[in-house]
């Protein structure tokens, strides 16, 4: 009995961790918001982990994690190329200190 149960325990693990792994995207999920903007060239669609402290995007076919920094005013995510800041309903992005998407108004925020 003791050695059936020994070679099942690596399989118990592997369960375990695939369904750790699914718990924590589905928290992941809970507490993530999508935010529609329109910027002045197209429009954006930013996710935002508050828990994590970074947002999540596409841009030039690149999916882009930026974590929150230090900011005077309004919020500011980096990743050290690319910036995304916000002040109320309008953001802005930058790729290495130059704007790459401007005047970007929020449309819409859902959960």
């Amino acid at each position: 009995m003791s050695r059936k149960l020994l070679l099942a325990l690596p399989l118990l693990l592997t369960g375990c961790s695939y369904y750790n792994s699914l718990y924590s995207h589905f928290m992941d999920n809970i507490h993530t918001d999508t935010l529609q903007y329109q910027c002045d060239e197209k429009p954006l669609t930013v996710r935002q982990n508050n828990d994590r402290q970074e947002v999540n995007f596409i841009y030039d076919n690149k999916n882009l994690t930026l974590k929150q920094g230090i900011s005077a005013s309004g919020t500011r995510y980096s990743d050290g190329i690319y910036v995304f800041w916000s002040k109320g309903n309008e953001a802005t992005v930058y790729y290495q200190d130059r704007v790459i998407l401007n005047n970007c108004q929020l449309q819409t925020a859902r959960r």
